[in-house]
């Protein structure tokens, strides 16, 4: 999740942001972790917070805030129908199955990854006021292994 303002950043480091789908600030996404993908965490380290969440973090991110793009409308994902009527070639017919794929890392994650919409989440109000006094209540960016699920349940 990405917890830091980027202007001023080389256009690499701006690539990788967007190539994670963390457009905006307080946003959050999954990440299949390969060499590959530690390799762009490292160059992305200073503006985001990254970690192992756990399976109640995922379900209650993907309850919450779990959003997809059906035409061109945000569309929250209440509706079991919606879910398989998209996802049922990679497997995934309810709610339960995309976040077993998600939390599992499958071999659909990628689909059922790309069906979700980055996560807005909410921003405290502490840190709407101000940018520099937000990293005190978050820590610092950078490899946060399980400590994740804290600033996930913080955000959400």
């Amino acid at each position: 999740m990405r917890i830091r303002e980027i202007k001023g950043v080389s256009p690499k480091v701006m690539k990788v942001i967007q190539m994670m789908r963390l457009r905006k600030i307080f946003s959050g996404t999954f990440v299949k972790i390969n060499k590959t993908s530690i390799a762009m965490m490292k160059m992305v380290e200073p503006y985001v917070a990254w970690g192992f969440p756990n399976l109640k973090s995922v379900r209650e991110l993907i309850l919450k805030r779990g959003q997809t793009r059906i035409g061109r409308r945000r569309v929250p994902l209440t509706d079991n129908a919606l879910i398989e009527q998209h996802m049922s070639k990679a497997g995934i017919i309810c709610l339960e199955d995309l976040i077993h794929e998600i939390y599992s890392v499958g071999k659909s994650f990628r689909a059922a990854n790309n069906f979700l919409l980055p996560f807005r989440l909410s921003v405290p109000r502490h840190a709407a006021r101000d940018k520099a006094g937000l990293m005190k209540d978050l820590g610092n960016p950078g490899f946060r292994a399980t400590d994740v699920n804290s600033i996930i349940r913080l955000l959400n």
